[in-house]
């Protein structure tokens, strides 16, 4: 009977360590998935000015790539444990709130083409705040993952 209790006790130690891992693992995917889409994000806004068709298509690129970047840090916050979010909600509120200002150069944007400005005038200032403005918001996530110990094990 002492047998079947300690095999059970290893049994699941060593499961809840296999788990540990997963999370881990599941955790470092996301946190460079998110570098990567600001990576990526950030060579769309150096890239879509130069398109020279009024700004249309490059706008459109960019918007994708922020959306891309939006749906991979929200899918990043899916792996963190419930101790993690707890721990870091003021940062992760702070990444969020980042997020909702690059997106206002969007709109910035679009009010700015109302008011006369040319769409390719308009592009460029939008793409040079955001480009900037996504430098600052990866150091800041960067910061986060590592006060939270994110993929640690």
């Amino acid at each position: 009977m002492w047998i079947c209790l300690v095999s059970l006790a290893v049994l699941s130690a060593r499961q809840a360590e296999g788990q540990a891992l997963n999370v881990a693992m599941a955790q470092k995917n996301g946190q460079s998935t998110v570098q990567s889409e600001v990576a990526w994000f950030q060579s769309s806004a150096r890239s879509a000015p130069s398109y020279g068709d009024g700004g249309d298509a490059g706008y459109g690129l960019v918007w994708r790539q922020f959306e891309m970047l939006q749906a991979s840090y929200n899918a990043f916050k899916s792996t963190l444990t419930p101790q993690q979010g707890a721990a870091g909600a003021n940062d992760l509120a702070q990444l969020d709130a980042g997020l909702g200002i690059l997106e206002e150069a969007f709109t910035n944007y679009q009010q700015a083409v109302i008011n006369g400005q040319s769409s390719i005038t308009a592009l460029h200032d939008m793409c040079q705040a955001l480009y900037q403005g996504s430098g600052v918001w990866l150091q800041d996530f960067n910061s986060v993952c590592w006060r939270l110990q994110v993929g640690w094990r």
